[in-house]
């Protein structure tokens, strides 16, 4: 009888809040199973920690500087991941469009791309140094492929035919590009930039730990160096909290142009 109950009340929750209070209880059963399995000695705690050591541990960083830490990494990161988005969505745009433009520089983006990151720091160490700098261009150099290639393969998606149809009627490039081009290619946008803010994060989480003075990386290498499992969690949780949040952010702007789609 009261499975019954519980049944049709568990029904009648529209199925976006069921799914939420299902993802929120697994996060909570997570949270309880990383606390005590600790304490039977079933995991290690100087190698996982738990959820009450983490959050004294954040209490203790907070009161210590860490806001300095985030408020670098955060502007390194919005400084490289706005300049990739700008630059990045721009030049797929244009090597997307142009066929002799794209037989140039397509071979040098996809092998640019395949090239791991951390081989390219100590370069950027070398020509920018170890402030700022060298955290934006790595930050930079993580979102701006992706963004370009999954830009560039939308535009070639756009059915020829459809444009000259639109040609035929008059279309202006403008139009072309604002009406046409441009919806076609908005999957292929998110589509790039999800995987740019986790190229970025990336990116700036290597630069701080390779060779910085502040930063959450530079923090998290710090702590790991002298074995504080707390701390190096703590700039974790951070970090995939950021990314989590971005990633949120970019569908909703998604959901906000669906109807603008072709």
């Amino acid at each position: 009888m009261i499975g019954r109950v519980l049944r049709r009340l568990w029904d009648g929750i529209p199925l976006p809040l069921r799914n939420w209070l299902l993802a929120l209880a697994s996060f909570v059963i997570l949270l309880v199973m990383w606390e005590v399995l600790p304490s039977t000695g079933a995991i290690n705690v100087f190698f996982t920690s738990s959820p009450s050591r983490i959050v004294l541990a954040a209490q203790w960083l907070f009161q210590h500087g860490l806001w300095n830490d985030i408020l670098v990494s955060l502007g390194e990161f919005m400084l490289g991941m706005v300049l990739a988005i700008l630059l990045g969505i721009f030049v797929g745009f244009m090597i997307g469009w142009y066929g002799t433009l794209r037989a140039i520089v397509e071979p040098y983006v996809n092998m640019l791309n395949a090239t791991p990151r951390v081989a390219l720091f100590p370069l950027l160490i070398l020509w920018l140094g170890i402030g700022i700098e060298s955290k934006i261009a790595a930050v930079f150099l993580g979102a701006f492929f992706p963004i370009v290639i999954s830009v560039m393969k939308g535009v070639k998606t756009v059915d020829p035919e459809l444009i000259k149809c639109a040609r035929s009627f008059g279309a202006k490039d403008r139009q072309v590009f604002t009406t046409l081009t441009l919806p076609a290619c908005l999957p292929f946008i998110i589509s790039g930039l999800q995987i740019g803010v986790g190229r970025g994060l990336v990116g700036v989480v290597i630069g701080e730990m390779l060779a910085a003075q502040a930063g959450v990386g530079h923090m998290m290498a710090q702590a790991s160096a002298t074995f504080q499992t707390d701390k190096v969690f703590v700039g974790l949780v951070l970090l995939t909290g950021f990314g989590f949040v971005l990633t949120e952010i970019i569908k909703q702007i998604e959901k906000r142009f669906d109807s603008w789609r072709i």
